[in-house]
Order: structure tokens, then sequence, then C-alpha cells
């Protein structure tokens, strides 16, 4: 069983995990973000992307996610943990809060190639829940063993970027039931689903979202909050990866049957 783990430069450098190997993986649908790098956690094989490329040179909207997650599909990985920085529109969230989303909502609207079925097969996934359930079980557990206090559940609005949202928007997003916002989710989530892997996200509050405060947005901000939090998204990934199952008991590994028309 390998584990797919998507995140920024840095996580891969976890107490622990040992990298064996790096790969490059050619794609029907042109080059992933940067090289697999390959190791193992215990007995568990870990197989790391950062999303944004080796130099973070990649912004969100121009993401290869059909490559990044064909790549993983493609070197045997069955579920995927995807690390995300967020804005937060809950005013219950703070700055270096870690929350699980389990809803999505998609704003970026077709911007992006979000299908692998664009041709002459016609499928219609079940994107109800669009994360895992058992894979949310794992990571909740997990957060109880290494004492790290998380938000067990939250929507996460997903939006085209590159730029900022705006305050109006961010007031629109709060009204439909989204608590943070970010650029990464999707079509992430989805295209994993199509390929029958199983994906849960972890959600790092970096900042208030738009008019949620008086503070000017800063990408500074985001950047430092992310490496304060580094070390407990560590340690709570750390912890999953050796409590995950061998076998898969969840909707995800079925997403196929009975979705082509």
């Amino acid at each position: 069983m390998r584990i797919g783990l998507i995140g920024g430069s840095g996580l891969y450098e976890i107490e622990g995990l040992e990298t064996t190997k790096e790969v490059s993986v050619a794609t029907p649908y042109g080059e992933p973000s940067a090289v697999y790098k390959i190791g193992t956690i215990g007995a568990k094989e870990i197989i790391f992307l950062s999303r944004h490329g080796a130099h973070h040179n990649i912004p969100p909207h121009k993401i290869n996610y059909r490559a990044n997650i064909w790549g993983f599909k493609h070197l045997g990985v069955e579920r995927i943990i995807s690390v995300n920085s967020v804005g937060g529109i809950n005013k219950n969230l703070s700055p270096g809060d870690i929350v699980l989303p389990d809803q999505i909502i998609d704003l970026t609207l077709g911007a992006r190639e979000s299908t692998f079925y664009d041709k002459d097969t016609v499928i219609h996934v079940d994107f109800t829940n669009p994360y895992c359930p058992e894979m949310g079980e794992v990571l909740i557990k997990a957060s109880h063993a290494v004492k790290l206090p998380i938000k067990t559940s939250g929507t996460y609005v997903c939006t085209n970027g590159p730029r900022l949202e705006t305050a109006g928007e961010i007031r629109f997003f709060s009204i439909i039931g989204a608590d943070v916002v970010g650029m990464t989710a999707m079509p992430e989530a989805a295209l994993a689903r199509e390929l029958e892997i199983c994906v849960s996200g972890i959600s790092v509050v970096t900042n208030p979202a738009a008019g949620t405060s008086e503070e000017k947005l800063t990408v500074t901000e985001v950047i430092e909050t992310m490496k304060k939090s580094a070390e407990r998204i560590k340690s709570l990934i750390k912890e999953a990866v050796v409590t995950i199952p061998s076998s898969r008991n969840c909707p995800c590994k079925d997403a196929l049957k009975d979705a082509e028309l």
C-alpha cells in the first residue's frame, strides 16, 4: 500500500521518513508539478509531491492537477493526504488552526481541467462527500494520539486565484456556508475520486479572510504561519500514516461503479 502526500516543500522532511528515490512520471496530461519523492515511515511507503513545484513557482490556477493525480495512480497510490493553506472565514477560526474539511464548494467554474472523462466516455462520479470518511477518522484519531487540537469538519470554498478574494466575495462565501477559502482543493479531490483514490484534506488557517479583520492580507503572513504550523502537521501525518488500515472499507474505492452512462 502506497500513500500519497501533497503539500509544500519541507513536509517530506518528517522525522522517520526516509526518502529512498525520486521518480519522474510522464503522463497523458503533461508534466506533474515536480518529481515524486518516495520514502517510508515504518512499513508504509510514502510518495510526496510538491503541489506548486520544487521551487514553489507554479500558481494555483496553473497547476497540472490531472498530471499530478494520474501520476499518483500510476505509482500505485490508493490514499492521498492533501495539505493546504487557507484563509479563515468562520469567525471561530484563527491563524494556526487546523481544519479537516468535509465539504467543498467549487468556484473555479470550469477554469481548470477538472476531469479525466472529457472525450468518449461519460462518467458522473458521486461527490456527495468529497473527502474519504475512513481517512478522516484516521486523522481525527491521530490528532488525539499526538494531542493536537483540530477542527474535525468544515466547508472549503475553492477559488481560481491567483489574486486573493474581495471582502464582498468573502461575505458571500460566509452566507453560503463556507468556513475556509483556498485555491487548491479543486479539482484535485474530484480527480482523485475519478481514479478511485481516497483523499483527506488538512487545511491550515494562515490568515483571516479578506474583510474579516482590519489588517492587509500578505503572502508573508501565509508563509510564516505555515512555517510555524509545519511541525504540528508533520506529527499529525506521521501518526496517521502508521495507523492507516491496509485494506480500504470506504466508498471511494468503488467510485466508478454505476457511474458510466
